[in-house]
C-alpha cells in the first residue's frame, strides 16, 4: 500500500472522527458573503407593518387554546375555526409580522380549511416584500404554503358565502394564487434568493410548484416554530411526494430558469446557493433533464474560469466552501455518462490531493456516494486506495467510509478494500490480529492505540493477546465507524467481520449493542442478506445472559426488539426465561417495561401453554407472509 515501515508515530496513531464542516470550522465564523456587484439586500421595512394590541393577541391566544381541547370533528368545532380564522384574515399582516402572533398564526393555519387559507394567502401575497423577508413573517408565509399537499386537490363548496361585511370569496383559487405569487418571486428572484429570510420562501414555494417536500427543508422549518410544533417528531427520512397541477411544474422550470440568468451569484452567493442546492433536488425528481441542464451549465460555467496551478478550473470551486456545497448536488444528481466524463475531465490523477483538503474531501465523499459503475469505480479505487491510512490519519474518514459503500454497492473491490482496512489500521500482520478488527473499525482506532501498545520502529508487530482483549472494555463506537462495520457486513464474504464480532465477551457486545451508534451494527448483523441464520446466531449466543441489561436500555431495548422479531420459537423461550427471572426489575424500568409487553411476559410465567400457542401462530404468519414476498 506503500505506507512505509512502522514508525513510534504511525504506531500510536489515533484517526481523527472527521473534519467540522460549517458552523463548528475552522475560520468558518459569521461572516456575511460578498455577492458579485449588483447583488441587492432588501432594505428593512421600518415601521410601515401594522402592530398588534395586546387584546387582539389575548384573544388570538385564548382561541388557539380552546381549538386544541376541542373535538377533532363536529359542528362546534369548525364553527369555532370559521370564526377564529375570520378575524385572523382581518388582521393576517399585524398577526404575521408580530413575534408571538405570528406563532399562532402559522398553528391556526394547521387548522384553516380551503377558502380561509386563500383569503389569508392573499393578503399576504398582497405586502410580499414586507412578509417574506420579515424575520416572523416568512415563517407565516411557508406555514400557509405547507398547507398545498392537505388542500391542494379540496372541492369549493358549490354555494359561495357572503361575509357579515359584503364582501365576496376570493376570487382567485389556491392554484391561481400560489402561480401569481412564484411570478412575482420571479420578478425579483435575485432579492428574495438572497434575503437571509426571503430564501426560506423560495425554496418552500420551489418545493410545492415540485410536489415535493424535502425533510432537510421541514426541519428547518420546524425549528423556527413554536415548543410545541418543535417536540414534535418527524418520522419520514426520504422526500415526500404529491400531487400537484401540470401549471406548477411548468412555472417551476420558469422558476429555476433564473438560475440561468445570474449563474455567478448562486455559486459563490452563501444564502442564494441554498435556493440552487434546493432547486437541483426538486427537479432530479421531476425534470430530470432540465436538472440536467442546469447541471451543464453550473459545471461550463466554472470550467471556463480562470485556471488553477495544476490545470483544472474546477478545482478551485471545490476547495470553496460555498461553491462546494453546490457541487456536491451537482455530483449527486449527475447520470452516470455525465459523472464519468466529469471525473476523467476535473477529478482524475487529483483524488488524493482531494481527499487531504478540508472542504475538497467532502464533494469527493459525494463523488463516492454517485459511483453506480464498475467502469467509474475501478479508476477512482486504483488511484485513492494507496492513501487510505493517510486520509485517515488526515482526520477525513467519511472518504474511506464512502470509498467502502461505493464497493459494497457495486459489488467489486470489496476483498481488496477490507485488505487495505486492516493494513491501515495494523491488524492485517500477524494474522492473528484480524480477529480484533471490529473494535479497532468501530472506534477508529490502529491496534496499538487501542489496545496501548508501544512498538518500536522496525519491531515485528506483537501477536493478538486473547486475554488481553478480553479483559478490555469496548472503546467509545464513533457514528463513522458504525457506518464502516455495517457496509462491511453487507459485503458478498462478511466472514471475517463476523469471526471478529464474534470473538467479542458478552459485556463488549452488550456495549455494542447499547451504544446509540454500535446499536445500527446489530442492526445489520440481522438483516443483511450476506449474513447466513447460522453466522446470525452464533454472534448473538454471546449475547446471552445478558438480556436484561439490553431490555434496560434506550438502545439495546431496540435491539433486543429486532432479535426478537426474528428469533425462532426456541430461541424465543430462552429469551422470555431469562427476562421472566427478573420480571419486577423490568416492570419498574422506562425501557424494560415495553419489552416486557412486546414478549408478553406476564403470559409467559402465568400460562406457559398459551403463550406457546400465541408465539407458534405468529411464527405461521410470518413464514406464510415471507413466503409471498419472496414469491
Amino acid at each position: 500500500m506503500g505506507l512505509g515501515p512502522r514508525s513510534p508515530r504511525k504506531a500510536g496513531r489515533r484517526f481523527p472522527a472527521g473534519g467540522k464542516r460549517g458552523r463548528g470550522a475552522k475560520g468558518s465564523g459569521r461572516q456575511r458573503p460578498l455577492g458579485p456587484p449588483g447583488v441587492r439586500r432588501p432594505e428593512p421595512a421600518g415601521d410601515a407593518r401594522p402592530h398588534l394590541s395586546p387584546e387582539a393577541l389575548g384573544y388570538f391566544r385564548r382561541a388557539l387554546s380552546a381549538l386544541k381541547e376541542a373535538p377533532e370533528a363536529g359542528e362546534e368545532r369548525e364553527l369555532m375555526v370559521h370564526n377564529v380564522l375570520k378575524e385572523a384574515e382581518a388582521q393576517a399582516l399585524a398577526l404575521a409580522t408580530d413575534r408571538t402572533g405570528s406563532e399562532m398564526l402559522q398553528e391556526l393555519l394547521g387548522f384553516s380549511p380551503l377558502k380561509p387559507l386563500c383569503r389569508v394567502l392573499t393578503t399576504l401575497r398582497a405586502n410580499l416584500r414586507l412578509v417574506a423577508c420579515h424575520r416572523c413573517g416568512v415563517h407565516v408565509l411557508q406555514s400557509a404554503l405547507l398547507q398545498l399537499p392537505r388542500l391542494l386537490g379540496s372541492r369549493v363548496e358549490e354555494e359561495e358565502e357572503v361575509g357579515e361585511d359584503g364582501k365576496d370569496p376570493p376570487s382567485e383559487t389556491l392554484e391561481e394564487l400560489v402561480l401569481g405569487l412564484a411570478s412575482e418571486v420571479c420578478d425579483d428572484f435575485l432579492i428574495y434568493c438572497g434575503d437571509t429570510h426571503g430564501s426560506f420562501v423560495v425554496r418552500t414555494l420551489m418545493q410545492m410548484l415540485g410536489g415535493t417536500l424535502l425533510e432537510s427543508e421541514r426541519a428547518r422549518h420546524r425549528g423556527s416554530q413554536s415548543p410545541e410544533a418543535q417536540r414534535a417528531p418527524t418520522r419520514e427520512c426520504k422526500p415526500t411526494d404529491f400531487e400537484v397541477p401540470e401549471s406548477f411544474l411548468n412555472c417551476l422550470q420558469d422558476l429555476c430558469s433564473c438560475f440561468l440568468k445570474d449563474i455567478a451569484v448562486f455559486i459563490t452567493d452563501k444564502i442564494s446557493s441554498f435556493c440552487f442546492q434546493v432547486a437541483l433536488q426538486i427537479l432530479h425528481r421531476k425534470l430530470p433533464r432540465f436538472c440536467a441542464h442546469l447541471c451543464n451549465a453550473v459545471i461550463d460555467y466554472l470550467s471556463n474560469r480562470n485556471s488553477s496551478a495544476d490545470g483544472s478550473p474546477l478545482l478551485l470551486f471545490l476547495q470553496d466552501q460555498t461553491s462546494s456545497r453546490l457541487l456536491e448536488w451537482v455530483l449527486l444528481v449527475l447520470d452516470p455518462p455525465r459523472l464519468q466524463s466529469l471525473f476523467e475531465d476535473h477529478f482524475q490523477g487529483r483524488l488524493q490531493t482531494l481527499a487531504a483538503h478540508p472542504i475538497a474531501n467532502f464533494p469527493l465523499q459525494r463523488l463516492l456516494d454517485a459511483i453506480t459503475t464498475p467502469e467509474l469505480l475501478s479508476p477512482v479505487f486504483e488511484e485513492l486506495s494507496p492513501a487510505m491510512e493517510a486520509v485517515l490519519a488526515q482526520g477525513h474518514p467519511g472518504v474511506v467510509i464512502a470509498l467502502v459503500g461505493a464497493c459494497r454497492r457495486v459489488g467489486t473491490h470489496q476483498a481488496q478494500v477490507l485488505q487495505l482496512l486492516l493494513e491501515a489500521f495494523h491488524c492485517a500482520e500477524p494474522s492473528s490480529r484480524q480477529v480484533a478488527c471490529v473494535p479497532l473499525f468501530a472506534t477508529l482506532m490502529t491496534y496499538e492505540v487501542y489496545y496501548g501498545l508501544l512498538e518500536e520502529e522496525g519491531a515485528v508487530p506483537a501477536e493478538h493477546q486473547v486475554e488481553m482483549a478480553s479483559a478490555r472494555a469496548l472503546g467509545e463506537v464513533t457514528v463513522l465507524g458504525s457506518l464502516l462495520l455495517q457496509h462491511l457486513l453487507h459485503f458478498s464474504t462478511p466472514a471475517l467481520i463476523l469471526r471478529s464480532l464474534g470473538a467479542l465477551t458478552g459485556p463488549q457486545l452488550l456495549s455494542l449493542a447499547q451504544s446509540p451508534a454500535g446499536s445500527h451494527v446489530l442492526d445489520a448483523i440481522l438483516t443483511s442478506p450476506s449474513v447466513t441464520c447460522k453466522q446470525r446466531r452464533r454472534v448473538l449466543k454471546t449475547l446471552k445472559g445478558q438480556y436484561v441489561a439490553l431490555a434496560c436500555s434506550r438502545h439495546g431495548s431496540r435491539v433486543l426488539d429486532a432479535i426478537w422479531g426474528g428469533a425462532a420459537l426456541g430461541a424465543r423461550k430462552e429469551i422470555a426465561a431469562e427476562l421472566g427471572e427478573r420480571n419486577q426489575e423490568l416492570i419498574k424500568d422506562p425501557f424494560g417495561h415495553h419489552v416486557a409487553r412486546n414478549v408478553a411476559l406476564t403470559t409467559f410465567l402465568k400460562r406457559r401453554e398459551a403463550w406457546e400457542q400465541q408465539q407458534g401462530a405468529v411464527a405461521k404468519r410470518r413464514r406464510v407472509l415471507n413466503s409471498i414476498l419472496e414469491d
